[in-house]
């Protein structure tokens, strides 16, 4: 048997069991174990749940014994009933049920507006978002760490870009696609296994790139210390007051407010491609020469290969 991977496979199966329930429902999100068992629950423990359900933002401050007298229930019959949602008792119950209120309220209460918005209304909405968090962004903006961030891109001997999750991901991709067009060997990565194995290679003329709305990802925080740690440099895009600001050399802080419409995607995201705009702008005039021939060598390329001589986005 290949043990390679023992120690992994152990690792993992230690951190599943916190988050699975024997019987498969999951541990992390007691309120959709709720759901799920609503009516499949033993009578007592379906007026435990039922009481629960009723006073979802009570449970915190109550004792087993003061649930169990206001659900009209035996302690005993509290206890089975958190086993039965995969808590090994009262207490991780109540641990876990805080933790998902603290992020799901916004979620459980959608205000309901009748009729869907027209199109119109829809497409005002987005837009006047994305200008004011742009807006705001410019309000906060220096040149001087932009300059030194495009300065250090252009010196660098190559430049690994990180970023972990939806928005920081694609634009970390944006990144590596903008710089390579301007001749600097450039890779994006947002696998957090990856990305630490990527850190732990660069030296000294190297530079990480490391992007996160909130600045508390663990993985980019590890591999901006691994990086630093072999002499790199390292840029982050972020929360101003985050943990990865000051882990990086040189901070862009992005300090941007979200906007409270769960069903409207996020903004800020627009914020980090205007940033990541400006540092490549900054970057190509600083090499002008070499900037202008990669780029026409890139049109020429894509002109062999389709054929079409017609008006193209010049700075792609």
């Amino acid at each position: 048997m290949d043990t390679r991977f023992a120690g992994e496979e152990a690792v993992t199966e230690n951190r599943l069991s916190d988050l699975q329930r024997r019987g498969g429902v999951i541990v992390a999100d007691v309120i959709s174990a709720l759901r799920e068992q609503d009516g499949h629950l033993a009578a007592r423990e379906q007026k435990v749940a039922d009481y629960v359900k009723e006073h979802l933002d009570q449970i915190s401050t109550m004792t087993i014994a003061e649930l169990a007298d206001a659900a009209g229930v035996s302690t005993p019959t509290v206890i089975r009933f958190c086993r039965s949602l995969g808590c090994d008792g009262f207490r991780e119950f109540k641990l876990r049920l805080a933790q998902n209120l603290a992020v799901s309220m916004q979620y459980m209460h959608v205000n309901e507006e009748g009729e869907p918005p027209e199109l119109n209304s829809v497409i005002d909405r987005v837009t006047s978002s994305l200008l004011t968090t742009v807006e705001t962004l410019r309000r906060q903006l220096k040149p001087e760490p932009l300059e030194e961030a495009a300065r250090d891109i252009r010196l660098a001997r190559q430049v690994v870009i990180g970023g972990i999750g939806g928005g920081s991901s694609m634009v970390a991709e944006e990144a590596a696609n903008r710089f390579f067009r301007l001749g600097i060997p450039t890779v994006a990565v947002n696998d957090s296994y990856l990305l630490q194995m990527r850190a732990a290679t660069l030296q000294k003329d190297d530079l990480l790139l490391l992007i996160s709305a909130s600045g508390e990802a663990d993985a980019l925080i590890a591999a901006a210390r691994i990086a630093a740690g072999y002499g790199a440099r390292v840029i982050a895009m972020t929360r101003s007051d985050s943990t990865l600001a000051r882990t990086a050399h040189v901070l862009i802080g992005l300090d941007l407010s979200e906007d409270t419409d769960i069903n409207k995607p996020t903004a800020s995201r627009y914020a980090f491609l205007v940033v990541l705009d400006a540092v490549a702008m900054m970057l190509a005039r600083a090499q002008q020469e070499k900037s202008a021939e990669n780029l026409r060598r890139i049109r020429a390329s894509l002109t062999a290969y389709h054929g079409r001589t017609g008006p193209q986005p010049l700075g792609d």
